[in-house]
């Protein structure tokens, strides 16, 4: 067993692979960047390094400098998280290079799987059910048309070659819609995976998101825990995992089946390690997606239904250990969900909302578990992905892990941020959750959406308050006849004294709430000339021009925050006389993006 680990992420991952390491009494290497300087991971490990400001590129992509960290403090393992590096074929290969183990599969592995259409390729040799689609790349548009027209039909799935989590995925629903629906998949892939390569696959409309968990040592031992149903997504990324699926979506052969999927697909690469198998199940089918080469975000389900430490297990796989069970040995106890704890606003679309969390108390109580880095006083940054923490019950049954569920979001108080436990609180009290359905109706239905927005109970507006003024929310206890009733009360900072979301008396609870002109700018077909920022990030793609006349709901710009693209539509139609925006520069929440006068020339 190594002495000696490096983790190479950052954040709540690092933290839960520090605590493995302890337990298995390996002391941990952690490297933070100067925004990360506080991290409590980075407190946490045995040792830290620094690895300089600026973007992920320089620091927890730099393979060259957590090498030469990995060398500096003695580290003989590498582990990658999820994220970052953790898929990254050259990665792994340098790791080798530079005589120290990556905790994962051999890069052969990372390679093979790392490319969807060649993964595609190999899964259909090893006799994998794949989706209908290519498994060679679509060079142009003009091919992805024929072949969509010949081959697949509409609507058809653009997929980067290299992409995975939801990035690079774009649905045309018609021939019309192809030619952004390509060039969409293909700039993502570019940003996010250095590979602007696409393929095309049969869209399904409403599919299970399905997929299995798989464990393999280096002396021929691969076994599965069962599976996870992912279905609830926004934007092709999880919301809520849970383990197992619902009883009447996956029996026991089925399970059997999809279990022996993951296997193969794993035996065919010569995998190590820790990997999940990810899949879709439609009308009875089940289909290979993608393999995702390293430890999964919703690993943690699996581990509640199973009892077994996954990255204890990578971690001895990694260490020429053999695993610690067979396939005999798997049960599947009980049932756990995993609800992810983001920095965003459902009602607003998903809108990233990253800053400082100013009052921070996490659940507790039987069968509640939480995995995250963060407290009061922490930044959120938009410079990274915007999860918090994840959440994740167990109980006997999936309705009695539902109600702990929503007992343990009634109880997690985030201060100074929005974030989607108002989401999940809804989604899970509907009649489709409990049904076990995809819930996408739900989740892509705007006026549903914006209904869980969260608005205190029992809101007062104060008085004179200035209707386009930021407001926040102030939470007061007061005690009538001897009873305790709590009253909140929305009204612009200045009504309590205060400047800002924070500073609020002792007690207080104060939650920002987003300008109401930049909620009205990017959702209505009229209200104000100009159009502001509903979100903070960096100015992606500028897609118009001053004095262009638009229609409302055209496509204005492309905002990324915090690894997403968010499209921003102009609010009405006329012409703009103002579009203070430049492609690659930053962008403030609330600032303006586009004047639209009815008439040219008009301001």
């Amino acid at each position: 067993m190594f002495s000696k680990i490096l983790i190479a992420n950052r954040g709540e991952i690092a933290l839960r692979i520090i605590r493995a390491a302890e337990e298995l009494g390996i002391e941990s290497v952690a490297v933070y960047s100067e925004q990360d300087r506080d991290a409590k991971y980075a407190a946490r490990a045995t040792e830290a390094y620094n690895l300089g400001a600026g973007p992920p590129s320089d620091n927890y992509l730099n393979v060259e400098k957590i090498i030469d960290v990995a060398k500096r403090s003695g580290a003989e393992a590498i582990h990658p998280g999820y994220g970052f590096l953790a898929e990254n074929a050259h990665f792994a290969s340098a790791c080798e290079e530079a005589g120290i183990v990556f905790i994962g599969p051999p890069a052969s592995a990372i390679e093979a799987m790392g490319s969807k259409t060649r993964a595609r390729e190999l899964m259909q040799k090893a006799g994998v059910p794949i989706v209908p689609g290519t498994t060679e790349p679509v060079a142009t548009v003009k091919d992805a048309l024929k072949i969509a027209q010949k081959e697949i039909g509409f609507p058809v799935a653009v997929k980067a070659a290299g992409g995975g989590g939801g990035k690079g995925f774009r649905v045309a629903l018609t021939e019309a819609e192809l030619p952004d629906a390509f060039e969409g998949a293909a700039r993502e892939g570019e940003k996010f995976f250095s590979d602007a390569t696409v393929y095309l696959e049969r869209y399904l409309p409403d599919p299970r998101h399905v997929e299995v968990q798989v464990l393999a040592d280096s002396h021929g031992n691969v076994i599965h825990l069962g599976e996870r149903d992912c279905s609830i997504q926004r934007r092709h990324q999880k919301l809520i995992e849970e383990s197992p699926a619902p009883e009447w979506v996956v029996d026991s052969e089925l399970r059997e089946r999809i279990g022996q999927i993951g296997v193969e697909a794993a035996r065919a690469v010569n995998y190590v390690g820790a990997g999940t198998v990810e899949g879709l199940l439609a009308d009875g089918e089940y289909f290979f997606l993608e393999m995702n080469t390293r430890v999964q975000v919703e690993h943690c389900v699996t581990e509640l239904t199973t009892g077994i430490d996954i990255v204890k297990q990578g971690i001895q796989a990694a260490a020429g250990e053999p695993l610690s069970y067979t396939q005999a040995d798997i049960q599947l106890r009980g049932h756990a969900i995993e609800c992810r704890i983001n920095a965003e606003d459902a009602s607003r679309k998903f809108a990233p909302t990253p800053g400082s969390i100013t009052t921070y108390s996490e659940p507790s109580g039987p069968g509640v578990r939480i995995d995250s880095g963060v407290g009061a006083g922490d930044e959120i940054s938009p410079n990274y992905d915007p999860m918090v923490a994840k959440l994740i019950c167990w109980d006997s049954d999936r309705a009695q892990a539902t109600s702990r569920m929503l007992r343990a979001l009634a109880e997690y108080e985030i201060g100074g941020l929005t974030t989607l436990i108002p989401f999940h609180r809804a989604l899970l009290a509907t009649e489709q959750w409990a049904r076990g359905e995809t819930c996408r109706d739900l989740v892509e239905d705007a006026k549903w959406l914006a209904s869980t927005a969260p608005a205190p109970a029992d809101a007062v507006a104060a008085p004179d308050s200035d209707e386009d003024e930021p407001k926040v929310a102030r939470n007061y206890t007061v005690e009538v006849s001897g009873r305790r009733f709590d009253v909140n009360v929305i009204g612009p900072p200045s009504q309590f004294g205060a400047t800002n979301g924070a500073g609020a008396a002792p007690g207080a609870h104060a939650q920002r709430q987003a300008p109401k002109r930049a909620q009205r700018g990017a959702s209505s077909g009229g209200g104000p000339d100009t159009l502001t920022s509903p979100l903070q990030g960096n100015m992606w793609k500028v897609v118009v021009k001053q004095g262009d006349t638009v229609e409302a709901g055209q496509l204005l710009c492309i905002i990324e925050a915090m690894k997403m693209e968010n499209e921003i539509m102009a609010h009405k139609a006329g012409v703009i006389v103002d579009l203070p925006i430049t492609e690659g520069e930053p962008i403030a929440a609330g600032a303006p993006i586009a004047t639209i006068t009815a008439a040219a020339g008009g301001a």
